[in-house]
């Protein structure tokens, strides 16, 4: 028994992966070629992709929103775990890190159940309201930049069904939105701000896991 979470070192990541990540071959090559990217830090840990892919299960999800796309690993443990008719909405702005995950979602064979949209992602979550998608989407995932997660989140909270669950990622900025100091960037001034207000948020059921760089999940009741 404990009383908190231990923290993780080399050693016990390595444990941790080897008795509770099992990883689709191309995930793992993804994941691998990643990590020589100059921006690797951007991608989920290899358990947080299986904990996107075992909830999707769990939940009986078909319809899922991404924000944040970067080389595709997160959009690619979900599509994975989606049934043959599912549907992946994946948001992003860079076609040079995207095309990597199209190569690597056509590998996998997923590639037609993922709609990639490269623009600000508040106007593809418009163009979605727009066209009357409401409660539409059983999952959602917001990994992108953080001075806009209060909007994505809100547009997220009109897009999902009720019951549905939307996560939210790097909720801990490596622990700097304990307390913002004056040269922060603005972001960790607005996750310290829309981490505090999520608690009392009437319209979710609110768990926090201390994965990867922090990982919410809010259920929209």
């Amino acid at each position: 028994m404990t009383r908190q979470s231990i923290p993780l070192d080399h050693s016990l990541t390595d444990y941790l992966h080897a008795i509770g990540v099992t990883e689709h071959p191309v995930l793992r090559e993804l994941r691998e070629f990643t990590a020589g990217h100059r921006l690797a830090k951007m991608q989920i840990a290899p358990e947080q992709g299986q904990f996107m892919g075992w909830l999707a299960r769990l939940i009986g999800a078909r319809r899922y929103l991404e924000i944040g796309v970067f080389t595709g690993y997160s959009a690619l443990a979900v599509a994975l775990a989606l049934p043959e008719d599912g549907e992946v909405v994946a948001c992003d702005v860079s076609d040079e890190f995207t095309r990597v995950a199209r190569e690597y979602w056509h590998k996998a064979g997923v590639a037609e159940r993922i709609h990639l949209t490269l623009q600000p992602a508040l106007y593809t979550l418009q163009a979605l309201l727009d066209a009357g998608r409401h409660n539409d989407f059983d999952l959602a995932f917001i990994d992108a930049d953080k001075p806009s997660t209060p909007a994505y989140f809100e547009a997220c909270l009109q897009l999902v069904r009720p019951g549905g669950v939307i996560v939210l990622d790097n909720i801990f900025l490596g622990g700097r939105v304990i307390a913002p100091q004056d040269n922060d960037p603005p972001g960790v001034h607005t996750m310290h701000a829309f981490n505090a207000g999520l608690a009392a948020d009437p319209r979710i059921r609110l768990s926090v896991l201390p994965m990867g760089d922090g990982m919410t999940l809010a259920m929209k009741l």
